[in-house]
């Protein structure tokens, strides 16, 4: 039955539990980065999993803390946001720990609040966690139930208690939601740049509320969140990424793990909003960055983040376009749009530049055109000879799109220069006016009938 509410349930616990751990597996994929140090989730990340024949809506969220300074607050708050919006909470302790004083006071936040709570001990495999599931009932939130998130153990027990507590909750477990090859896939959107740049306060701006973990500390975001959001009846998601600093920098397997999902983050979206700090615009890991949204084909809009603190504005702005257009011309005509997520100047303006890019990235040529336009292209700039021979362009013809891609046939066509190759891509792009979007020239010589006769 189409349309129907999906039931959500949040995973919630102290740090290094496995929380994470549990959401990869019900999710049945690695979406979360897990690591045994402490307070390596910090935003809450949503996914849809199953188990059984249950579909649910997975939040998996930070470990929770009762510190009252720092980002332990803002991570707290973010789990209390998941704990308000679930259907079912998951709590996990370690049962090779034990219950925690932590544990207990959590335990009492959970049993204040009117929602089914599912008491899970982890890591209790073999017996090393008995003495952990007995402890467990001290919590007075039910009988415990022993998992392994790790291995796999006890789901079966886990599917049973889901069940349990969305009849509880007076939610039907019968006929799911449809998918999003069946309302149509969202629009995909990743947020790249470098640390501290404003990525997560830029998407908490557009979608109007404290979505993401934001403040002064650089690189707070470390998993590649997805944001599902509602623009004018478009669906889109969000990616909120790590910020990428130069590889001879990280040196930590956190960080190599968190720049790891953003390059998968840019790989898997159709469009990239590079985000680049008006101070210190155009370093050389934004053109890194750039130069790599290029090589995965996807459309490219950069950002030019805290243009409030920008005092010569139209100067800037001039200057700002001339670099680019000199450092990266195989992007050349990417909207660049100052922004400033702490006055609203400028986000006004990014989705229907999206929108836009996107209709280009998508674009399909009519071999008619492009003939006759290779013709003319020919005519007044033919290609230069090489050995005293000339190469002769015969046809062309658009093989795919999103990115574009356009295959010449022509004689010689190991021979022919980068450089009459640039010439052919800046012609289509200004001919059928795709600016910013990344096009692919495939070069290929006719078969030679006569090659394999003896």
């Amino acid at each position: 039955m189409s349309g129907e509410r999906i039931a959500s349930l949040a995973i919630v616990g102290r740090p290094n539990v496995g929380k994470s751990t549990l959401f990869n597996r019900l999710a049945g994929k690695p979406l979360a980065m897990v690591d045994d140090r402490p307070g390596v989730t910090r935003d809450r990340r949503e996914a849809r999993g199953r188990l059984g024949d249950l579909d649910l809506r997975l939040v998996d969220t930070a470990g929770y803390e009762d510190k009252e300074t720092g980002i332990e607050v803002r991570m707290r708050q973010q789990t209390e946001i998941a704990l308000a919006e679930a259907d079912v909470c998951l709590f996990l302790i370690d049962g090779r720990e034990g219950v925690t004083a932590l544990d207990q006071r959590f335990g009492e936040l959970l049993r204040r609040a009117s929602k089914p709570v599912i008491l899970l001990v982890n890591k209790a495999e073999g017996r090393q966690g008995e003495d952990g599931v007995i402890e467990a009932w001290n919590l007075g939130l039910g009988e415990p139930i022993p998992i392994s998130a790790a291995h796999g153990e006890g789901m079966g027990d886990l599917y049973q208690a889901v069940r349990a507590a969305l009849g509880e909750a007076g939610i039907d477990d019968g006929p799911t939601p449809e998918s999003d090859e069946e309302e149509g896939a969202p629009l995909r959107i990743a947020v790249a740049g470098r640390p501290n740049v404003g990525k997560s306060t830029l998407i908490n701006a557009l979608i109007g509320q404290e979505r993401l973990i934001t403040g002064p500390e650089a690189g707070l975001t470390r998993d590649a969140i997805a944001v599902d959001w509602l623009w004018d009846g478009q669906r889109v998601r969000l990616h909120d990424t790590a910020g990428l600093r130069k590889r001879g920098k990280v040196d930590d397997r956190l960080e190599r793990m968190s720049a790891a999902d953003t390059l998968r983050a840019i790989k898997f979206a159709e469009i990239v909003l590079l985000l680049v700090d008006a101070e210190h615009p155009l370093e050389k890991q934004d053109l890194n960055i750039a130069d790599r949204v290029e090589s995965e084909g996807r459309g490219l809009i950069v950002l030019v983040t805290k243009w409030d603190l920008v005092a010569d504005k139209a100067a800037k702005l001039a200057e700002l376009r001339e670099k680019f257009e000199r450092l990266l011309p195989q992007v050349r005509g990417a909207p660049l749009i100052p922004v400033s997520s702490l006055t609203g100047f400028g986000l006004d303006k990014i989705m229907p530049t999206v929108i836009a890019l996107h209709k280009n990235w998508s674009v399909k040529v009519k071999t008619r055109d492009l003939n006759d336009w290779l013709a003319e292209m020919v005519a007044r700039h033919p290609p230069p000879a090489v050995d005293g021979k000339r190469i002769r362009p015969k046809y062309m013809a658009q093989t795919k799109a999103r990115p574009p891609t356009f295959v010449l046939m022509a004689s010689r066509a190991g021979k022919l220069p980068d450089s009459y190759k640039r010439y052919l891509v800046n012609g289509l792009r200004e001919a059928f006016e795709l600016p910013g979007v990344p096009i692919r020239l495939i070069v290929k010589a006719g078969k030679n009938p006569y090659a394999d006769k003896g």
